[in-house]
């Protein structure tokens, strides 16, 4: 049965990478398409829409909807949806195209169109499809934050609900179906050969394709139907490493390696909170959850994007509740029982991290000697000074400076 709802491609990528060029070869594409924009800017004016339709030439047919200050993955999704609604009550477009601001967050995004929201009288999936996820990467930026260590994404705003912009930048390429490496002419060959690598460690399932001055045929992102939600929630690189415990040899080609580390005994806070302080440059991503010592109720997440490593309690260990309540854990999720421990419950470490030409057997140690010594596990842990507090998470790259 054909599916009649008019299908979406959501355009993803920081600040600077050519989101607009590519929208803008698309629209003036000869692809036969009547395409409705929608371009989200976090400014009051929206400076990119006005782009859009001085150097689109847009007619009658296309219709541009302007999202300015603030994000349609927040406060505006409930606008967006009605704007949208307001056009699929015309039925005058064939495809939705959507712009997001640099900062957006391409899940809330995705589960607008895909599954609704709940502030909003529209429903779009009676009219709308997610088609594509489409993320921009600024190559000669990435190509520059390898060599010289530096923010993935500093030309971005400082902060976005709680999320530093590389944050933002590594979701929007662990969420996507398609990754167009933008301004490949600034970049030499073997070096893209090198942010391919890794773009495909972070993202396994997206089709990579290079564009310059953001050209792109527009059959790469319009009509691919490669959006599927819960396979591209589950896509990520650190995730699968995270479900298969899969370990690649160092020596791979470009030298991007990716590791997971798992242990059972837990980490001395203060040592654990000065290591993830200063991981090195060389690991792109790191994520994952670990046992800090005084706190066996809970948790620690840690998260490394780019520069910025953010750590603190993410959930509760299912061995602190009720035999009954965890029982009905087991029955849902069999698999958890695999790493049951007789003695410590689910407490644990599992950390995976993505990196390029580092030396991983350094780390590994250098993890090892911030767990609990022999003499350390007898101790009283609670008189331990937790680093991780207050209960939200905090960077731990800019605490420790």
């Amino acid at each position: 049965m054909t599916d009649e709802r008019i299908p979406v491609s959501v355009l993803s990528g920081s600040l600077g990478a050519g989101k607009t060029t590519v929208l803008n070869h698309v629209l003036t594409a000869d692809h036969g398409l009547e395409v409705a924009v929608v371009v989200n800017d976090m400014g009051e004016v929206n400076v990119d829409a006005e782009y859009v339709a001085q150097q689109s030439d847009l007619g009658g047919e296309e219709e541009i909807i302007e999202m300015s200050n603030g994000c349609i993955c927040c406060r505006l999704r409930g606008d967006m949806l009605e704007e949208v609604g307001r056009l699929a009550d015309r039925r005058e477009f064939d495809y939705l195209l959507v712009e997001s601001s640099g900062i957006s967050e391409p899940i809330p995004v995705a589960q607008t169109f895909a599954l609704g929201f709940e502030d909003a009288d529209f429903d779009p999936t009676d009219t709308y499809r997610l088609d594509t996820m489409v993320t921009v990467v600024n190559a000669h930026s990435f190509w520059e934050s390898f060599d010289s260590g530096t923010a993935l994404a500093e030309d971005d705003l400082d902060d976005h609900a709680g999320r530093v912009p590389e944050e933002v930048l590594l979701d929007q390429i662990e969420f996507c179906d398609v990754l167009l490496v933008n301004k490949c002419d600034l970049v030499p060959d073997d070096d893209l050969e090198e942010i391919e690598a890794v773009l495909e460690r972070l993202q396994p399932r997206a089709e990579i394709v290079r564009t310059e001055f953001g050209d792109v045929d527009p059959e790469e992102i319009l009509g691919t139907d490669e959006f599927d939600f819960q396979r591209a929630q589950n896509a990520a690189g650190w995730k699968h490493e995270l479900q298969h415990d899969h370990h690649h040899d160092p020596q791979e080609e470009h030298g991007v390696t990716s590791f997971v580390y798992q242990r059972r005994r837990p980490f001395r806070p203060k040592r654990i909170a000065s290591l993830l302080s200063e991981l090195p440059d060389e690991v792109v991503r790191a994520k994952g959850f670990f046992w800090s010592a005084g706190r066996e109720d809970v948790a620690m997440g840690m998260d490394k994007a780019g520069t910025s490593v953010r750590a603190g309690p993410s959930g509760q260990w299912l061995a602190t509740l009720p035999e009954r309540e965890r029982e009905q854990y087991f029955a849902a999720r069999p698999g958890l029982k695999d790493d049951w421990h007789e003695e410590y419950g689910d407490r644990m470490t599992r950390l995976v991290f993505i990196a390029r030409e580092f030396d991983e057997d350094g780390l590994i140690d250098r993890l090892d000697d911030c767990l609990l010594t022999d003499a350390e596990m007898a101790e009283n842990w609670d008189a331990y000074v937790d680093p991780f507090e207050p209960e939200d998470r905090r960077e731990l790259a800019l605490s420790n400076q």
